[in-house]
């Protein structure tokens, strides 16, 4: 099999290609050059975009003798994952941009790309396990979950599935470091990346001042009665405590929180934590990682990369994807993606795009 293994420069991608030469395929290894000046991406323990992580892709390339290529994919991530995750926080949702960069980028520009030039499958370096099933290729769950990423891969399709190869899904972090250094690989102990690649500073609300601008608007609780002002309202999410700034204290003396952004009028309305419990989820653009369901669906609902999974029942009315809880979330914000599983396999995803109250439910 011809396998193109996409290169970060980190320690997973490198074992993940070093497995698939191992497994006695072809492979070729990819760095996605996704910055438009790299040198203006993080750098070290904070990066997976930098100049450093093309170089150390190389070295790890050279190490496992295996032909190596740079894409330059800059434009096509500026446009599908930085321009979206800006955009969305101007219409007052909270987007996941590595949910968007896997459906956007290595698994549509990339596999598009690599199926074009004859290669069978893309290898990275996520932690998640592909399974053959009676119904083809199905996602599940890594078998180290503080690492599993089968959250971020739920927007993959049957057909992408298909051409993907995850060498890593069956094994712990701590055992990958350890084969790393085995192989002789530099990038054995080289810390893991964290937080959003594209802002350089880890400062996502200065990252976005300095693409919005200010953006003034009021800070209101619930029957309408102004608390505070503010600079913009791109800088909250639902579910907020800190940082509220707020003039006066509730009337109980509790604390209050982001219930809900209007982005047009600028209005941010916060309130008691009660209120943020949610019974009723509605997903737009829902997608299946295998045959879509023909009816109602007992699974459990994630809405959060590393958050917890509540037992729910998931119907598609009129192309929207309906999760019923049976146990309310709190802090579900619009823009998250909800994710479905049974058991450890992961059926579909959606894009929240409205929530219904646990009282009102």
């Amino acid at each position: 099999m011809r396998v193109l293994a996409a290169m970060s420069g980190g320690v997973d991608s490198a074992v993940a290609a070093a497995r698939a030469v191992d497994a006695g395929h072809e492979v070729t290894g990819v760095h996605l050059a996704l910055s438009r000046n790299p040198s203006s991406y993080r750098t070290g323990a904070r990066g997976c975009c930098t100049l450093e992580d093309a170089r150390d892709a190389r070295r790890a390339a050279d190490v496992l003798g295996i032909p190596f290529y740079v894409w330059d994919l800059a434009e096509r991530f500026h446009a599908d994952v930085v321009t979206d995750f800006v955009q969305e926080y101007a219409a007052g949702r909270t987007p996941n941009p590595c949910l968007r960069c896997n459906e956007k980028i290595k698994f549509a520009a990339v596999l598009d790309r690599a199926l074009a030039l004859g290669f069978d499958a893309v290898c990275t370096g996520h932690y998640a396990q592909l399974v053959d099933g009676p119904d083809g290729r199905e996602l599940h769950r890594s078998v180290d979950p503080g690492k599993d990423q089968s959250y971020v891969l739920g927007v993959l399709t049957a057909e992408q599935l298909a051409h993907a190869y995850f060498p890593l899904g069956g094994t712990p972090k701590s055992a990958v470091r350890a084969e790393a250094a085995e192989r002789g690989l530099a990038v054995a102990d080289k810390p893991d990346s964290h937080d959003i690649c594209f802002v350089a500073d880890g400062d996502t609300a200065g990252f976005l001042a300095r693409e919005l601008g200010e953006q003034p608007g009021q800070v209101v609780d619930e029957d309408g009665s102004v608390l505070a002002e503010h600079d913009a309202a791109y800088a909250f999410t639902v579910g907020q405590r800190r940082g509220l700034r707020l003039g006066r204290p509730a009337a109980d003396g509790k604390p209050r929180y982001v219930l809900s952004i209007e982005p047009v009028s600028r209005t941010v309305t916060v309130g008691p934590r009660d209120r943020l419990t949610v019974a009723h989820i509605q997903g737009s653009q829902p997608r299946w990682c295998g045959p879509a369901p023909t009816g109602p669906v007992e699974c459990r609902a994630q809405i959060r990369a590393h958050g917890e999974t509540l037992p729910a029942r998931a119907w598609v009315e009129h192309d929207v994807l309906r999760v019923e809880l049976a146990e309310p979330a709190t802090g579900v914000a619009p823009g998250q993606a909800v994710v479905l599983y049974t058991g450890t396999r992961v059926i579909g995803s959606a894009t929240i795009a409205a929530t219904v109250p646990a009282a009102a439910h």
